[in-house]
């Protein structure tokens, strides 16, 4: 199949179609309305695979290589991911004033039960030579008059398929923060009617940090595993920038005895 670009009927079937729409826009002003209304499905139809076009194209185009899901796993690991925040440019990069329930993608939200919201949050571009994410996401907390605020990203379903109690799930992230704060990681894990927890802090003391959620020590039910999330908790986030460089997840089974 020939590539779009550079031939010479692409080129002319690509002028002629941009006239086309940009004749379109300029009178929409006083189109027919039913004439409009056809206009503007297409369009719609149009935008939606000229932003998935764009989404791939800035994939694989911009440096650091955009879309990698490449970084250390543990050996054994039998799943790995990093999360679409980290890989790829969102449509949206940001929120400012971001209300409680607001999703950054389609894995990542925001939790907090500020009156006044003086959060926010942005996607910004990785350009470290270090940095293997593409993307890191940036956090600024002004004044903050809540009693949390968390992160959750949801797993896929990839990260529970096959998932038992002999399984180590390990989350490794690289934090940046303007002062010292507290950051908790709470793995939630949804099997039936009930949903299992384990807690563990990051240690914080250098700037990639890694912490393991033991199943075994779970009452995990094995056979009911439907979901599974992490939610980031931040302690005393006020008057602090926070940047999550990288965010990945892998899962590997304990060695047998």
């Amino acid at each position: 199949m020939k590539m779009l670009g550079g031939k010479a009927l692409d080129t002319i079937a690509f002028a002629i179609g941009r006239k086309r729409w940009s004749d379109a826009a300029r009178r929409a002003g006083e189109a027919d309305l039913a004439d409009l209304r056809l206009q503007r499905q297409r369009a719609r139809q149009l935008r939606r695979h000229l932003d998935d076009l764009i989404h791939v194209a800035d994939s694989r185009l911009a440096l650091p290589m955009i879309g990698s899901n490449a970084f250390r796993r543990p050996h054994g690991a039998d799943w790995g991911w990093r999360p679409e925040l980290w890989r790829g440019p969102l449509p949206v990069p940001g929120f400012a004033s971001v209300q409680s329930k607001s999703m950054l993608g389609d894995e990542v939200t925001l939790f907090h039960d500020c009156e006044r919201s003086e959060l926010t949050l942005r996607q910004i571009r990785n350009r470290r030579e270090k940095d293997l994410a593409p993307f890191g996401l940036r956090m600024d907390v002004f004044r903050f008059d809540g009693s949390f605020l968390s992160l959750a990203v949801d797993l896929p379903g990839d990260a529970v398929a096959g998932l038992k109690r002999r399984h180590l799930i390990r989350m490794n992230t690289i934090v940046e923060m303007e002062k010292p704060l507290e950051i908790f990681a709470r793995l939630n894990i949804r099997h039936g009617p009930n949903t299992e927890q384990i807690v563990r802090e990051l240690p914080l003391t250098e700037e990639d940090n890694m912490v393991e959620f033991d199943l075994a020590y779970s009452s995990m039910n094995e056979k009911r595993v439907e979901k599974a999330w992490v939610d980031l908790i931040f302690e005393g986030p006020r008057m602090n920038q926070v940047i999550l460089r990288d965010l990945t997840f892998s899962r590997r089974p304990r060695a047998e005895l």
